[in-house]
């Protein structure tokens, strides 16, 4: 076991440089199961979620070399089987999109119900409902989605989502690349890495129109070639360096990202008056003054994303004035006020909106994170509060950000990881 100790109250200074985009990492690699011959995708954050996806892919048959820390060559040309191991799907949200490539090139897959962060319901009816439009017989039993196609083969559809589900986006856009004939999605989500999978997707050959609307068209191909491919910067790890700039004050350079992606959250901060301003794929915010209050609710992409508001909690917990933070996507992601509160936060919680007031200042604490981006946000209020706060459970964070730690060090932080003694033993080894 370990945890992170952080000593706060530090003014942060420097330079970040964003990594690829989990969220869309994790629909790529799923994706390139699909091709027939070798794909160079560059880019590739080095996060645990990643780690366990390649390590599927390997054990049904895929040949992963590693060119350098950010790229690797995957061939998928001789997979042998489409049947996910209990243990391994069962870690990881996004194993969901193994069912839609599997089943989209081979016909038929056999993929654990996916874990991941508990946000509340998140059940996969929308992406069976897509599938099933497609051709596929879709049965969920004995923890496990079995999927198959009678024929062999799918085929287009005109599918309509009830919601604006990312995840039902993706994989019906995987299986629908290769099936016979158009398939249309309607109230497809927009977000920057639906577009992203998409482009990796025609980059191999494929047919797709309208990623990044609310109607895309695939058009069914017969097969995927190997190509070259850079994974976008992740908006939401960019996000949150910007948060804790806006929590600890300083200037900070954030390099590599797209600004269209960052502006509903530039946006937010601005209001808060923090400054941030654009030059080329470079962000550079900061902040002297107080923060102010404001009001915030997460909605689909364009709108604020739910992966950022625990981040922003933890900024506006010091705000002057009373903040009101809705929550518009999912049910369960207030879990993390109890360990903002023994830092001295004053939040109150009513069904999906937090009523924030803000304080003069947090003091240490230990915190536990229950999920990545609460634990994110911990990280944040432990980096703005006066003395030394733990979060522990940090298992949850590295799902989600590459070197986390060294980053943050490189920007004025004070922050380490150590071990966890077991209870006999009285000494902490310092591995930061």
């Amino acid at each position: 076991m370990r945890k992170y100790v952080i000593h706060g109250g530090r003014p942060l200074y420097g330079r970040v440089d964003i990594s690829g985009a989990k969220n869309a990492a994790v629909g790529i690699l799923p994706a390139a199961l699909m091709v027939e011959g070798a794909c160079r995708i560059e880019n590739i954050p080095a996060i645990s979620d990643v780690d366990l996806l390649l390590n599927i892919m390997q054990d049904l048959g895929a040949h992963v070399r590693t060119v350098n820390r950010t790229t690797m060559d995957i061939d998928c040309t001789h997979i042998l089987n489409q049947q996910i191991p209990y243990e391994q799907g069962r870690k990881i949200r996004a194993s969901y999109y193994l069912i839609g490539a599997l089943l989209g090139r081979y016909g038929w897959a056999e993929v654990p119900l996916p874990g991941g962060c508990d946000l509340g319901g998140r059940p996969i009816d929308l992406h069976e409902k897509g599938l099933t439009a497609l051709g596929a017989q879709v049965e969920v039993h004995s923890g496990y989605v079995y999927a198959r196609a009678p024929e062999g083969k799918l085929h287009g559809a005109h599918i309509y989502l009830d919601i604006a589900s990312v995840g039902a986006t993706i994989n019906i856009m995987l299986a629908a690349t290769l099936a016979q004939g158009m398939t249309v999605i309607e109230n497809a989500a927009k977000e920057p890495h639906i577009v992203d999978v998409a482009n990796f997707l025609n980059s191999m050959g494929a047919d797709i129109t309208g990623a990044g609307t609310d109607v895309i068209k695939i058009r069914g191909v017969k097969r995927l070639r190997g190509g070259e491919y850079s994974i976008i910067p992740d908006q939401i790890e960019a996000g949150t360096y910007m948060a804790c700039v806006a929590a600890c004050g300083g200037e900070v350079r954030i390099c590599n990202v797209i600004p269209k992606h960052m502006e509903c959250i530039t946006a937010k901060l601005q209001e808060m008056g923090v400054e941030v301003e654009e030059d080329g794929d470079t962000l550079i915010v900061r902040r002297n003054g107080p923060l102010q209050r404001t009001n915030i609710k997460t909605m689909p992409y364009p709108g604020f994303p739910t992966d950022m508001q625990p981040q922003i909690a933890a900024v506006l917990s010091t705000a002057k004035g009373t903040s009101v933070l809705t929550e518009g996507v999912w049910g369960n992601r207030y879990r993390y006020v109890e360990e903002f509160r023994r830092l001295g936060a004053s939040i109150q919680v009513e069904g999906k909106i937090a009523v924030i007031e803000g304080v003069e200042k947090l003091i240490g604490a230990p915190m536990e994170a229950c999920d990545l981006r609460a634990g994110a946000a911990m990280v944040i209020a432990g980096l703005a509060a006066e003395g030394t706060s733990e979060v522990s459970n940090i298992k949850h964070i590295e799902r989600g950000y590459e070197n986390l730690i060294g980053k943050l060090n490189g920007i004025g932080a004070d922050i380490c990881t150590v071990e966890v003694p077991d209870e006999e033993t009285t000494s902490v080894r310092n591995v930061g």
